[in-house]
């Protein structure tokens, strides 16, 4: 594993983003020659090294894994305007990434907010994406669910510990399903932040939650979307999720690029895809 980032231009300026490379190719960033990379987008409040685990696991099967903080999260640089925290400006930085890596196409994993930007880069003409794997999201996401996110997201709290940083990642995230201990302390550990005064803070900018205050939350309907996507597409769907709803991924099973379509037992949104049973999942399909 390999640290590096690449600069990407918003309305205000430019800003870093930061990304680790899976490969046992060389160190400079690129993915090289005719190799197709995969690029694995976390959620809301995430970051890349979430996908550690499945990164070692594809990478060491031969194909280079490439795995971003979007911005406003974990090493990436945080927006000088809130207003610009969208799926537009990271799919711009999303594009400058796979300029940056220097191959004709990719294969994308996004999980949850990472699934709704490989669907907007999948659906447009052109479009570098090889193959698209969904982790939980799909064309319509309901108000419920955006509402239970709005209610953790941004509040910006302190921690006195990594236990209790950890503790309050096993409340919010525990539609996760069963993690071990050790899986739990790896999303903590990459998710925090460190003060001036010492306390540790979650490691995302407070304003990525900007689209979700100050108006009425609503149904997001994607469907005209994603019936432009016309790359193969894997759904994976926590069986408890309250994001994908089992309606939804029927239609994208029968819809537009008519996905393949995995549910996961024992999960809801999302599957942290760090169990062998769900990594084997995304390298069957990907290799099928």
């Amino acid at each position: 594993m390999r640290e590096h980032s690449v600069l990407c231009l918003s309305q205000r300026g430019f800003h870093r983003m930061a990304y680790v490379v899976w490969s046992s190719g060389d160190a400079s960033g690129t993915a090289g020659g005719d190799a197709v990379p995969l690029i694995c987008v976390h959620g809301l409040t995430r970051t890349g090294r979430d996908f550690d685990s499945l990164a070692s696991a594809v990478s060491a099967a031969g194909q280079t894994v490439v795995c971003p903080d979007v911005v406003g999260r974990g090493r990436s640089a945080w927006l000088t305007d809130a207003a610009g925290y969208g799926v537009p400006q990271y799919a711009a930085d999303m594009a400058t990434l796979i300029a940056r890596l220097d191959v004709p196409a990719v294969d994308w994993l996004g999980t949850s907010m990472g699934g709704l930007i490989g669907m907007a880069l999948a659906a447009q003409p052109a479009t570098p994406i090889r193959r698209l794997i969904l982790n939980d999201v799909g064309p319509f996401v309901p108000r419920a669910s955006l509402e239970r996110i709005a209610t953790y997201v941004g509040t910006d709290p302190r921690f006195d510990s990594m236990e209790a940083l950890e503790a309050h990642l096993r409340e919010v995230h525990a539609p996760f399903g069963p993690l071990t201990d050790a899986q739990w302390r790896h999303l903590a550990v990459h998710s925090a932040r460190q003060e001036p005064d010492g306390q540790l803070a979650l490691a995302y900018d407070p304003g990525i939650a900007k689209p979700f205050k100050g108006q009425a939350i609503e149904d997001v309907d994607l469907w005209p979307l994603w019936e432009a996507i016309r790359c193969p597409v894997l759904v994976i769907r926590g069986a408890e999720s309250d994001l994908l709803q089992p309606e939804t991924a029927e239609g994208m099973r029968e819809r537009g690029p008519r996905a393949q379509v995995h549910e996961v037992a024992g999960c809801g949104h999302a599957p942290p895809l760090m169990a062998d049973d769900q990594i084997r999942i995304v390298q069957d399909w990907l290799h099928d």
